[in-house]
């Protein structure tokens, strides 16, 4: 795919989200931390609906430290993998106030050092909370990358690696967002709605078969 294709998609996708964001809940860093962490496996709706029941109570490292692994987990055991992830927020909630002052930091190695935070998450962390143009590439990110020929590659540390290479400066922030929207609601792994998707005339996926 040329630049100028990938600039269609994404000036397209632009005018039709002006103002992507992320689906997931939250208030200040910290809680969009907390919330990424419980994503991995998990709906953003089911993460929403256990931040709203947990942090009314607690959202503060401080404060969800307090409550201890056995404290945390009625809050989120609706969430897959909640014994696991448990154990991760509270060590996470620990090293943030024994380290970063109960702050969430900015860079990506320190984020990658926090239990449970792994490449995907920091970089959501930090594009989101922060502002800073990184592509975090999930399920959704990997195949619309893939199917539209915007950014190919084998494993989600290409695609993203492509994909901040590739796309304009101008898109690098909201890109991620643009991606995981359009994969989530039109680009869909099973009946992907091709009749109804607003960036189709430059899709290597639906034009596979034209010469």
């Amino acid at each position: 795919m040329n630049g100028d294709k990938r600039t269609a998609i994404y000036s397209t996708l632009r005018e039709r989200m002006p103002a992507p964001t992320t689906e997931l809940e939250y208030a200040n860093p910290f809680e969009l931390l907390i919330a990424v962490i419980l994503s991995a496996q998990a709906t953003d709706i089911s993460v929403n609906k256990a931040t709203a029941r947990l942090y009314p109570v607690a959202n503060t490292p401080e404060s969800i430290l307090a409550l201890g692994v056995h404290g945390l987990k009625p809050y989120i055991r609706t969430i897959g993998l909640f014994n696991s992830k448990a154990e991760n927020i509270i060590k996470t909630c620990r090293i943030l106030v024994e380290q970063h002052h109960g702050e969430v930091p900015r860079t990506r190695p320190e984020l990658e050092a926090l239990p449970g935070v792994g490449r995907k998450t920091a970089n959501v962390v930090l594009n989101t909370a922060f502002g800073e143009p990184t592509i975090a590439v999930d399920t959704h990110i990997f195949r619309v990358s893939n199917r539209t020929g915007i950014a190919k590659g084998k494993t989600p540390l290409e695609v993203e690696k492509r994909l901040v290479r590739l796309t304009p400066d101008e898109f690098k922030k909201d890109a991620h967002h643009w991606l995981i929207l359009h994969g989530r609601y039109v680009c869909k792994a099973r009946k992907p709605l091709c009749n109804e998707c607003p960036i189709s005339e430059w899709c290597e996926y639906t034009n596979k078969e034209l010469p």
